[in-house]
């Protein structure tokens, strides 16, 4: 037996700050970019694992994971 079949659906609570920071990142973007509530906040969301984190070329980009939020 599979942990998802025990479970069903698994989600991760969010609150509508994370949400609204979640759907601005629609691609790969800087993390210099964003405010500094904003990074803040990306750092939560990549604790909870809905958010990568990335170095590229000496830059920080942040990517949204695959979620249904």
């Amino acid at each position: 037996m599979k942990i998802n079949d025990l479970l069903g659906e698994f989600t991760i609570a969010t609150t509508n700050e994370e949400k609204a920071v979640i759907n601005k990142l629609d691609r790969p973007m800087p993390l210099s970019t964003f405010t500094e509530r904003d990074q803040f906040i990306l750092e939560n969301l990549i604790r909870k694992s809905l958010v990568s984190k990335i170095r590229y070329n000496n830059t920080v980009l942040v990517l949204r994971n695959d979620t249904k939020i």
